[in-house]
C-alpha cells in the first residue's frame, strides 16, 4: 500500500511540476507560488503514506490538485486520474498487504518462500 500511494504522490508532483510550466505564460507570481508549494507538499506526503496522517494529507492534496484546474484547465482532468489511482492504490494496496500477511502466517517467520 506505501509504495502503490508514495508512486501516486511521487508522479502528482512532477505533472504539478509541468503544470506549473504551463501556468508561468498567463497567470500570476501568487498563482504559481501555490502551485509550487502544492508540488512540494505533495512530494514530502509521498514519503510519509507509512503513516495514516500521510493517507490523509494524500487525500486532501487530491482535491488540491483537482482545483488547481481553476488556474490549469488540464489539471481538472488529470487532478481527477491521480485521484482515481489514489483510490485504486489504497484498496490494492489494503488487498496486497491481507496476502502478503496470510502468507507470512502459512509460511512462518523462519521460512522462505519457494520459488
Amino acid at each position: 500500500m506505501r509504495v502503490l500511494g508514495a508512486s501516486v504522490l511521487a508522479m502528482e508532483s512532477l505533472v504539478m511540476g509541468f503544470a506549473l510550466l504551463l501556468a508561468m505564460d498567463k497567470h500570476s507570481g501568487a498563482e504559481i507560488t501555490l502551485g509550487a508549494i502544492l508540488a512540494l507538499l505533495i512530494l514530502i506526503t509521498a514519503g510519509m503514506t507509512k503513516r495514516v496522517s500521510g493517507w490523509i494529507l494524500g487525500s486532501i492534496w487530491q482535491i488540491c490538485l483537482i482545483a488547481y484546474g481553476m488556474v490549469v484547465p488540464t489539471m481538472y482532468f488529470m487532478g481527477a486520474l491521480f485521484a482515481l489511482l489514489w483510490v485504486c492504490a489504497y484498496f490494492i494496496g489494503k488487498k496486497g498487504e491481507r496476502a502478503r500477511a496470510q502468507m507470512m502466517d502459512t509460511l512462518g517467520p523462519w521460512k522462505e518462500p519457494s520459488s
